[in-house]
């Protein structure tokens, strides 16, 4: 039975309820913006210097930090992307079909908390730096103590807001704009603060050799000895941090939302973007400038917030770095949030779910504390989601592989599966039984967790019901998929075409705009390469400050002329 005149009731679903059409998926280039910008964020000053208080070594730091964002990447591409291509579906969507609501909801509520507190730490990040430039007073408490900082706090919120609520267009155009700039900037402020270290070091402006710089680093960076005086963390942890870091998105499966959307399996590969450009140089360029800072402010870098380091290794473009790594973070993080709101208010769309939840972040932001706390909360947040990513995956790899049924609960109409609900509560006191013991490393604790729930729901699954037949409903199921697909062609034909913007004036506001971002490099390289004398180094360090402001205001106004310029529509 053809299901064609059933199109009413897709109709009737938010387009996030059902399966990516063919016609809105996205090239690579998508993602690899998408990711260099979420991961190139204001957390980065705070992870910089949080290397530098653990008492990690430099060596460590840059071959541990390879190794730990390869396996990230690795894990991206062969866990999450597979699953998110086959079935086009968020997790949250997805997991209603082999857990039933009563898990879903459960689940969906706490990634609702998870990202939205995530995303107001991003947003007090980027109020920090707008708060320095007023100076306005720092806010130590758990609560505001001044209503200018406050304000701050709304006007930030709301364009996170604004944008995160048009859906995943907007949130790939906006971190596609940002990702360069912010790669450059990162750049660009180590190469402007290393000469400040090499001073005081080495008696010198640039290190002469590899020795000078494992000399550098190992002396005032990354020297082994943590905040406490003790031996720091080592080669493994760092490897560790590295891979554990982004746990939540890959192992647990979150990042299905966004990679729904892409044409290929291997497009997985572009996290990349995130983790080689973003985290691997990007933490390492935070641990370079938040030293660079201190030392020129007299000071130890772990008193010094996100705004003190930006502000003296970019001058004022470091107050827009801080405010836009805040943005590009907070804002996918809040899109997850009103996806994972929506899977739970199915019967209102994304937009009012994301609006509802935008407008508790932003309240949740106002309270300083909340980030202070990010990375315990990051940390446990991702072995709290771990079982969960590992009872998907059982189903949708594992269970066809074995002759088990895939979406057997969903087929016997089960609204609660007692298999995955047991499964996650198992996975949670194993994952953090194993952390109370402390039998290995925090930073691996996901990896026996994930295989020990994978083991527990296939052996719970099997007794309730997962190795019987269910041909007929998995014959229903196919038809019900054809039927979404005949539904999306018929959606594509009514739907404008972009069509791609060659002319030259665009190509001529891209090429001033890329221009502008070279520039920025060139005066950081001048900074590091051309000071021979510390005199040398404060003017150009300077001139520096004043010229790659500017580039900055050009770059931005450019590119988003040549964005808008380019999604010219015109009728199929």
């Amino acid at each position: 039975m053809r299901a064609d005149n059933d199109f009413d009731q897709f109709k009737d679903l938010d387009e996030e309820q059902l399966p990516v059409a063919k016609h809105k998926l996205h090239d690579w280039t998508h993602f690899a913006g998408l990711y260099a910008a979420e991961h190139v964020a204001a957390t980065e000053f705070v992870i910089g210097a949080t290397f530098v208080a653990l008492g990690a070594k430099t060596m460590d730091i840059l071959l541990g930090l390879l190794i730990g964002n390869i396996l990230a990447v690795l894990s991206w591409r062969f866990i999450t992307s597979p699953i998110a291509v086959d079935t086009r579906l968020s997790l949250y969507t997805y997991l209603n079909k082999i857990a039933g609501d009563s898990m879903t909801k459960l689940y969906n509520w706490a990634n609702v908390i998870i990202f939205s507190v995530i995303s107001a730490a991003m947003i007090t990040v980027s109020a920090t730096a707008v708060r320095f430039a007023f100076d306005i007073p720092a806010q130590l408490n758990w609560y505001p103590t001044n209503v200018w900082f406050v304000l701050i706090v709304l006007m930030v919120g709301i364009v996170v807001v604004f944008i995160a609520l048009y859906g995943f267009n907007a949130v790939s155009e906006f971190s596609g704009i940002c990702a360069p700039w912010l790669f450059v900037m990162f750049t660009s402020g180590a190469m402007v603060l290393l000469p400040a270290l090499s001073l005081d070091v080495l008696d010198k402006t640039l290190p002469a050799g590899w020795a000078d710089i494992i000399t550098l680093g190992d002396q005032s960076i990354w020297t082994g000895i943590n905040s406490d005086g003790q031996p720091g963390i080592g080669l493994v942890e760092v490897i560790g941090f590295a891979w554990a870091a982004n746990t939540i998105t890959h192992f647990g499966l979150i990042d299905m939302a966004l990679l729904r959307f892409a044409k290929k399996k291997s497009y997985g590969y572009a996290t990349s973007t995130g983790m080689m450009f973003g985290h691997y140089v990007a933490w390492i360029a935070a641990g370079i400038m938040g030293a660079g800072a201190a030392v020129i402010l007299g000071k130890s870098i772990v008193e010094l917030d996100p705004g003190d380091v930006a502000y003296y290794a970019l001058g004022w473009s470091g107050f827009v770095i801080v405010i836009v790594a805040g943005w590009t973070t907070a804002i996918t993080n809040l899109y997850r949030a009103g996806l994972a709101a929506q899977a739970i208010f199915f019967n209102h769309s994304r937009k009012k779910t994301t609006i509802v939840v935008g407008m508790v972040t932003i309240a949740v932001a106002c309270f300083p504390f909340v980030f202070s706390q990010i990375l315990p909360l990051l940390t446990y947040a991702g072995l709290l989601v771990v079982p969960v990513g590992a009872i998907v995956f059982a189903e949708h790899q594992i269970f066809p592989r074995i002759g088990y049924t895939r979406y057997w609960s969903s087929y016997r109409k089960l609204s609660f599966s007692m298999p995955a609900m047991a499964s996650w509560g198992l996975g949670l006191v194993f994952g953090f039984g194993l952390n109370v013991l402390d039998v290995m490393s925090f930073f691996y604790l996901f990896i026996p967790t994930w295989f020990f729930t994978i083991a527990v729901y296939t052996l719970l699954a099997s007794k309730y019901g997962a190795k019987e037949n269910f041909a007929k409903e998995v014959k229903e199921e196919e038809v019900r998929n054809e039927a979404i697909e005949r539904f999306h062609v018929e959606q594509a034909k009514n739907e404008a075409v972009v069509a791609k913007d060659v002319s030259m004036f665009s190509k001529g506001l891209k090429f001033v705009a890329i221009s502008a971002l070279i520039a920025t490099l060139v005066l950081a390289g001048n900074v590091l390469f051309g000071s021979a004398t510390e005199t040398d180094y404060i003017e150009n360090r300077e001139l520096f400050y004043t010229c790659a402001f500017g580039c900055t205001s050009i770059y931005f106004v450019l590119a988003y002329w040549a964005l808008k310029r380019g999604k010219t529509n015109t009728a199929d």
